[in-house]
């Protein structure tokens, strides 16, 4: 199985706990999953990462050399979002992405198909 990571951004602790409490109301497992982390490090990464794939069955070491990759090749990236969570304070963390390729394009497809509903 191929995974995709991401880092989306910064956002205080609260929005994060109200947004993971929404998503696992609506649905079971999508085959994405969001992470926050206080440090914008790969060990903190990993550490929050570790329950996720266990929970959903992936592939350990094929999602580790997902995450391991993109800090290898995004180094400028990494150092902008750990500078804007240094800037959000002490309650706020770092929000990032990990999930099946095949899974993250079912949910755009799921949500350009609501868009064009509305």
């Amino acid at each position: 199985m191929s995974y995709t990571f991401e880092i989306l951004g910064v956002t205080p602790v609260i929005h994060f706990f109200q947004h993971q409490q929404s998503v696992s109301q609506k649905s079971a497992n999508t085959g994405v999953e969001y992470l926050g982390s206080f440090t914008c490090t790969l060990d903190a990464v990993l550490d929050v990462m570790e329950p996720v794939t266990l929970k959903n069955g992936w592939e350990w070491d094929q999602a580790v050399h997902t995450v391991i990759q993109f800090w290898v090749n995004n180094a400028d990236r990494i150092h902008y979002w750990k500078l804007r969570l240094r800037d959000a304070g002490a309650q706020s963390l770092m929000v990032s992405r990990l999930g099946s390729a095949r899974s993250l394009q079912n949910e755009f497809e799921r949500l350009f198909q609501q868009g064009s509903v509305n």
